[in-house]
């Protein structure tokens, strides 16, 4: 069977996040399974127009600021005659609205809406552009199979007006035989992280506010921020105003296998946005006994077992995180137990049985 995705992003962008991983650690599954798979998505500086990844075939043509527009084009011109039993849309920020120009069976993939948050974002002209196009989403996609990421995002579609019995869930997962324990982690350098795409939504500011306080009272402690974006260089000038660029590190886009690395040393991770869908870079870091402290909002506080494989706060509130960071630093035993926790909580996610939940729905489509 041959299937065809449309997603902004592959797993080599530089700008890619969580969708990225999701849509590859799945679709490279399904395709071992036998289906022929296709990505296509926006080009990057220095990407080959095509190539073959895990057994995904991947096309990249147009840029990332454009790229909505050349998915109908292409599709229209290469793709429709050859003859793809489905299609996947990974429905992101700008919607492709693929059931106005694709006739075969199609499956979207949502990991979350934005709503309100697109406004912290970006200016108010594009924000609109965005929040009207969401607006649009059971319009369009109203009759299409839907799969969500995790309930909160399950609940959102719902109140937006999608029909329950088009919805089904698609979770979020780990590799746990990649994710795993490494060595013992170093008490004489004292790490935390952030991992994730540099967007302002994601409010790295927050942590880098709360890690300025933490620096008073734990002096030998390193922030490490893993990844790329476009709100890096105000990090970097937050990081100077508050005097602590000595002890934060910008390690820009990295490899899986440094990923891990790092997540293992880590002592805790922060995911201090105002909105997710779920907290993929969280059941990682918990796989690779790293506990999370994340803002308490939809989707972080299903990825975070508050008190029990790590620790929620308030969104913003800057004197909350760094007290629970400090809390859980100066408190070994109780940051041993919330690791344990959250091991066992990680083994729970399985990127095989999403990647069978997909197949299900697929060959669902086709009867």
């Amino acid at each position: 069977m041959k299937l065809l995705v449309f997603n902004w992003q592959d797993i080599k962008n530089p700008f890619g996040g969580g969708a990225e991983v999701h849509l590859h650690e799945i679709f490279s599954r399904v395709a071992k399974l036998g289906f022929d798979v296709t990505l296509f998505c926006s080009s990057f500086k220095g990407a080959k127009s095509e190539e073959e990844i895990d057994g995904i075939k991947i096309i990249r043509r147009g840029s990332r600021s454009f790229f909505n527009f050349f998915v109908p084009i292409y599709y229209n011109k290469i793709f429709r005659s050859q003859k793809f039993d489905v299609i996947i849309d990974d429905i992101n920020k700008i919607p492709f609205f693929t059931p106005l120009f694709v006739k075969q069976p199609i499956i979207g993939i949502v990991h979350h809406l934005f709503g309100k948050s697109i406004f912290h974002e970006t200016n108010f002209l594009f924000a609109s552009y965005v929040s009207i196009a969401e607006k649009l989403l059971p319009q369009v996609y109203g009759k299409t199979k839907i799969a969500a990421v995790s309930e909160s995002t399950k609940n959102e579609l719902q109140k937006i007006g999608f029909k329950n019995e088009n919805i089904f869930l698609l979770p979020n997962c780990v590799d746990n035989k990649k994710y795993k324990l490494g060595k013992q982690k170093n008490s004489n350098a004292i790490t935390i992280g952030f991992l994730g795409r540099l967007k302002k939504y994601k409010s790295i500011d927050i942590a880098l506010k709360a890690f300025a306080i933490v620096k008073e009272k734990i002096p030998n402690t390193k922030f490490l921020i893993v990844g790329d974006g476009d709100y890096k260089f105000e990090l970097e000038k937050i990081a100077l105003q508050l005097n602590i660029s000595n002890s934060v590190e910008f390690k820009g886009f990295v490899s899986e296998e440094e990923k891990v690395e790092l997540l293992q040393s880590m002592h805790l991770v922060i995911q201090p946005s105002m909105k997710e869908g779920w907290g993929l870079t969280i059941i990682e870091a918990n796989a690779c006994g790293t506990i999370a402290i994340a803002s308490n909002v939809e989707g972080l506080r299903e990825s975070v077992l508050h008190e029990k494989t790590g620790l929620l706060f308030e969104y913003g509130n800057v004197d909350e995180l760094a007290e629970k960071i400090i809390f859980v630093l100066q408190n070994e035993n109780v940051r041993i137990e919330f690791e344990k926790n959250a091991i066992e909580f990680a083994k729970k996610f399985d990127w095989e049985n999403s990647a069978k939940s997909l197949v299900e729905k697929i060959y669902e489509l086709k009867k």
